[in-house]
């Protein structure tokens, strides 16, 4: 297996891990709220990658430099942008968030074009246009909404989002490829789960955190176990393919939600969005194997 294959799997499985976590990350901004959902997530990330990196911790702290610092531009932006994603998903329609969020993609490949050199192939290049045309097909239910889309509620916080999303996806390939995956999440989830326990501590929400938890312990582990899982995949994606291609099968979790609500929900789709599925599909597979 080439060292690309294994980025390719693991941009997949981001993929996979991320089309189910969004679903139920929105369940429980809009049930528990935005702090405690990113203070839950956090939480879990830290407590399990301590054991992998606590050697490293030292190190890590002593290196300083570019790699310090890019962490921690990446810990920043991300906590900027979950907020704002998450506050998206709690006032927006899933359907008019998603197509936005799609721009997280052409962020991430400029950002590693103009500081990292990052080139892609013309061939390559086509693929994710088509891909993100796909996806933007794909989870636009209404076809008449999309001159509007920008006026619907939610949409620009979504926006706003996807461009401060689309620097955290370059910050942690960059930081990954410094340092590594597990470190890289491990500080992130560091610095978010303090500075959100401290925001719960003065709203006076802290312990009632860890009850709503006991409470509702399966859907939230499920979506604490996705979302980590996610972003560990995601990093190792950054070391082993381009930061633009690995960012953009890893955005195409839209496919699964749409194929779970097909095989599961019953749903139909409409014509526009069927050719955006046929054209998402097939031009990311062909990425794929073209990143192999």
């Amino acid at each position: 297996m080439t060292i690309a294959t294994i980025g390719i799997i693991c941009a997949l499985l981001t993929m996979l891990s991320w089309g189910i976590g969004d679903f139920l990350i929105q369940r429980s901004t809009r049930k528990f709220g935005n702090w405690e959902t990113l203070f839950l997530i956090t939480f879990f990330g830290a407590i399990v990658l301590l054991p992998f990196t606590f050697s490293k911790i030292s190190t890590f702290l002593q290196i300083g430099g570019a790699p310090f610092w890019i962490i921690i531009i990446a810990s920043a932006t991300m906590l900027v942008a979950a907020i704002t994603e998450f506050e998206s998903l709690r006032i927006g329609k899933i359907s008019i968030v998603e197509p936005i969020w799609s721009m997280e993609i052409p962020v991430s490949v400029f950002l590693a074009f103009v500081i990292l050199r990052e080139r892609l192939s013309v061939a390559v290049i086509v693929l994710i246009v088509a891909l993100l045309t796909g996806l933007i097909l794909l989870s636009a239910k209404e076809k008449g909404r999309f001159k509007k889309m920008l006026f619907e509620k939610g949409a620009v916080v979504a926006l706003l989002g996807a461009i401060l999303m689309g620097s955290t996806n370059f910050f942690v390939g960059w930081g990954a490829r410094e340092t590594d995956p597990l470190m890289v999440n491990f500080v992130m989830n560091v610095i978010l789960l303090v500075i959100s326990g401290g925001f719960l501590i003065i709203k006076g929400k802290f312990f009632k955190t860890f009850s709503d938890l006991k409470q509702n312990t399966k859907p939230l582990l499920i979506m604490m176990i996705l979302d980590n899982g996610a972003w560990i995949a995601f990093a190792y994606a950054m070391i082993y393919a381009p930061i633009g291609i690995a960012v953009a099968l890893s955005e195409s979790y839209i496919i699964i939600a749409v194929m779970l609500g097909i095989f599961v929900n019953k749903e139909t789709l409409q014509g526009h969005q069927k050719i955006g599925l046929v054209v998402a599909i097939i031009s990311a597979v062909i990425l794929a194997i073209l990143a192999t």
